[in-house]
């Protein structure tokens, strides 16, 4: 991140004036400190903003929270639980897939799916990292550092400023992050997290997917096609 970074009109105009705060100047110092110390942080750095320019703010329909970025090298693309395509799946994303899957009664084989979720933002799905950056091969390794407080800023905001949106709340950081979010004004779907270690205490079965879709159709807006790009 760097003072040239612009964020997509809508978004600038909701939330630029957190660049001027104390805590993001202080971020921005940090990451260039890790830049000059020669470590490697995930996304690039053009990407860090990508679920912001994929979706402005009147586009946005649902909203998925993640913790931070992947840390593996050619993962994190600025997008959460997304990974670009022809990277194998990550454990989160496959069992993503897999309650897509039996929620929809789709048939796809798990192998020949990509990991890009672009058709989703490109659909109104706000995939925000809590934190949106990470060190190489350290996850959470830059919580704690300002990008919190920015992620909160546009949660509370983007819920003011909107209504009727889907949250997608997987696991206790996502529902932590929704706190300020009025369910009189939005649809919270709240499940534990799709990875390995707590999927299977209703993350599973959970339905989040056709439950979203009935709710945007109850407000007269398309539904969202859920299904994975297969290659």
């Amino acid at each position: 991140m760097n003072k040239s970074v612009a964020l997509e009109p809508s978004w600038q105009s909701l939330l630029g004036d957190q660049f001027d705060q104390a805590y993001m100047q202080d971020l921005r110092e940090f990451l260039l400190q890790e830049k000059r110390a020669g470590k490697r942080v995930y996304p690039p750095g053009p990407q860090m903003f990508a679920a912001m320019d994929l979706v402005p703010v009147a586009a946005v329909r649902v909203v998925i929270i993640g913790q931070d970025p992947y840390h593996g090298p050619n993962q994190a693309m600025g997008l959460s639980f997304s990974v670009p395509d022809g990277q194998p799946l990550p454990p989160s994303l496959r069992n993503i897939y897999a309650e897509i899957r039996d929620d929809l009664g789709a048939t796809f084989d798990l192998r020949q799916a990509s990991g890009d979720l672009t058709h989703w933002a490109e659909q109104g799905v706000l995939l925000l990292n809590a934190v949106l950056s990470v060190e190489h091969a350290q996850a959470a390794s830059h919580q704690g550092k300002g990008w919190e407080t920015f992620t909160d800023a546009l949660v509370h905001r983007l819920a003011n400023r909107r209504e009727g949106l889907v949250f997608m709340l997987w696991g206790s950081n996502a529902q932590k992050k929704a706190a300020q979010v009025s369910s009189d004004r939005h649809h919270l779907l709240r499940a534990p997290h799709p990875s390995p270690l707590s999927a299977h205490r209703g993350f599973f079965g959970c339905r989040h997917f056709s439950s979203a879709n009935k709710l945007l159709q109850q407000q007269g807006l398309a539904p969202i096609q859920w299904l994975p790009k297969l290659g």
